[in-house]
C-alpha cells in the first residue's frame, strides 16, 4: 500500500489561510510535515475554490513540487482549478476524482483524458447516494468502468474508490466489510488488475477520542492490506496507522523480511 497523505486539506485553517493569500510557507510547513511523517503521495484537497480558482491551484502545486517529487492527487470540484493543476503538474498527476454523477463525468474525466492522467472513481449512485452491499458496489463498478472508457479513458488510469463509511453511520460497518469484499473482487470482476485507493480517515470520522480513532484504524488496515488495497488515504500525524500500513506491506511483500526496519526489502504493495 501506498501511504497517501490527506493532511492538506481546505479545513486545515492554515492551509486555508495559505490558499486565500496565496503564502507559501504555511504549505510548505505542512508539507515537509507529511515527508517527515511517511507520506508516499500527497493529496492536495483545496475545496471548490470559488474565487481565483486557477491561480490558487498553480500556486498549490508549484508550491508543493518545489519540495518533493512525490505523486499529487489533485482533489478538487473545480473543473478549472483541476485543468490549471493538470497542467501545472511536472509529472503525470492523479484527478480525484468522478464517480457516476452526470456533471462530473461532463467536465473532470475530460481533463483526466486530455493530460493524460490517473484518475480516482468512486463507487457512488449518480446522485452520490452510497451503495450499503457488495452487489450493489459491484454493479456501480462495472458502470463506471464502462463510463470511464467509454469517455477515452485508458483503463490502466483507473483507480477505484469503494468509499469507507464512518463508523458512526447506522449501516457503516456494513458497508465497510462489503468495501473488503469488493476490493479483492475488483480484478476479476473488471478483467484488470484495477488499482484501488481508500479513505482510512473516514473510517472513525466524527467526535471520537484519538486513541480509540487510531486504534480502529490499525484494526482495519489489515483488512485492506490482505484484500490488495494499493494506496491509503490517511492523516500521517496518525503514527500508529502508518506504522501499520508498513507492517502490513513487509509482511505481504515479496521480500525478504528485515527485522530492524520491520520491513519486507522488496518495494511496497
Amino acid at each position: 500500500m501506498i501511504i497517501i497523505a490527506d493532511n492538506l486539506h481546505v479545513m486545515q485553517p492554515p492551509f486555508a489561510r495559505a490558499l486565500t493569500s496565496l503564502d507559501p510557507v504555511p504549505v510548505r510547513a505542512m508539507v515537509e510535515a507529511c515527508l517527515q511523517n511517511g507520506a508516499q503521495g500527497l493529496d492536495l484537497n483545496p475545496g471548490p475554490l470559488r474565487k481565483q480558482p486557477e491561480a490558487a491551484m498553480v500556486f498549490l502545486v508549484e508550491t508543493v513540487q518545489a519540495m518533493t517529487e512525490l505523486p499529487l492527487l489533485l482533489d478538487t470540484t473545480n473543473p478549472a482549478a483541476m485543468a490549471a493543476g493538470l497542467g501545472a503538474c511536472r509529472g503525470r498527476a492523479i484527478v480525484n476524482g468522478v464517480s457516476l454523477e452526470p456533471a462530473k463525468l461532463e467536465r473532470i474525466l475530460p481533463l483526466a483524458v486530455q493530460f493524460d492522467a490517473d484518475l480516482i472513481g468512486y463507487l457512488l449512485h449518480p446522485n452520490s447516494q452510497v451503495p450499503i452491499d457488495a452487489a450493489d458496489m459491484m454493479a456501480l463498478a462495472v458502470d463506471l468502468f464502462q463510463a470511464v472508457t467509454d469517455g477515452g479513458l485508458d483503463p490502466r488510469r483507473l483507480i477505484l474508490d469503494p468509499v469507507v463509511a464512518p463508523l458512526s453511520w447506522q449501516d457503516g460497518a456494513r458497508h465497510n466489510r462489503a468495501v473488503l469484499e469488493v476490493i479483492g473482487a475488483l480484478p476479476d470482476l473488471l478483467g484488470i488488475p484495477v488499482r484501488t485507493i481508500a479513505g482510512i480517515s473516514n473510517l472513525a470520522s466524527g467526535a471520537m477520542p484519538l486513541d480509540r480513532k487510531i486504534a480502529l484504524e490499525q484494526a482495519f488496515v489489515p483488512m485492506l492490506a490482505a484484500v490488495g488495497l494499493d494506496m491509503a488515504l490517511v492523516n500521517v500525524r496518525h503514527g500508529p496507522t502508518v506504522e501499520m500500513i508498513r507492517l502490513c506491506n513487509g509482511l505481504l511483500g515479496e521480500g525478504v523480511f528485515a527485522w530492524a526496519a520491520g520491513l519486507a526489502t522488496s518495494d511496497s504493495n
